[in-house]
């Protein structure tokens, strides 16, 4: 499936205010339970803005995403070393930041019926393009703290390791540079 027949099935929404969706399951109680319970409650204190995913035909949610502001910083590093490193290799004669500004990709979650239709894959490059399309918010980098089960799935969209301190943690961070859309 390319963006093109993606739209034509199917559609992409902010979740409006005060608005609760009151059937999901993508086989994750902690997915399902955020975007039923708490999505609204992040809206409202400014924390997070969700997207829904919509079925034409019919109008059923099938997927959401949260973002939210982000960075990446000298912190995220186990060294001053490790994160000159990372920043040496993306920017060139820059001025000596300790962030970079990023944006979290806080939720991603498909229902069990539209899997394996590679829509993942299409939506997280509609969320890259977002950001660079006009460079709406001066943001370099995605973020995500990818469940050990979808590691694999942001490997392949390009996503890399921010560090290694995280390996035997439940999730890790991982990020995309944006800047590698505009080749």
């Amino acid at each position: 499936m390319n963006f093109e027949e993606f739209y034509r099935d199917y559609g992409i929404r902010k979740l409006d205010l005060k608005e609760y969706i009151t059937a999901f399951s993508c086989g994750d109680d902690d997915l399902d339970d955020f975007i039923l319970n708490d999505a609204p409650l992040y809206r409202e204190a400014l924390l997070a803005v969700t997207y829904i995913i919509e079925r034409n035909s019919d109008k059923k949610v099938v997927g959401y995403f949260s973002l939210a502001n982000d960075r990446i910083t000298i912190k995220d590093f186990p060294s001053n070393n490790e994160f000159n490193k990372f920043r040496r290799h993306r920017f060139v004669n820059e001025k000596r930041l300790t962030n970079y500004p990023s944006v979290k990709l806080c939720r991603f979650a498909l229902s069990n019926d539209i899997r394996g239709k590679h829509i993942g894959s299409i939506l997280l490059d509609f969320m890259k393009r977002y950001f660079v399309s006009d460079n709406k918010t001066g943001c370099r980098f995605m973020t995500v703290d990818a469940y050990r089960t979808a590691e694999e799935f942001y490997l392949k969209n390009g996503f890399l390791y921010l560090n290694s301190t995280d390996s035997e943690k439940p999730t890790r961070l991982m990020f995309y540079d944006l800047i590698n859309l505009e080749d």
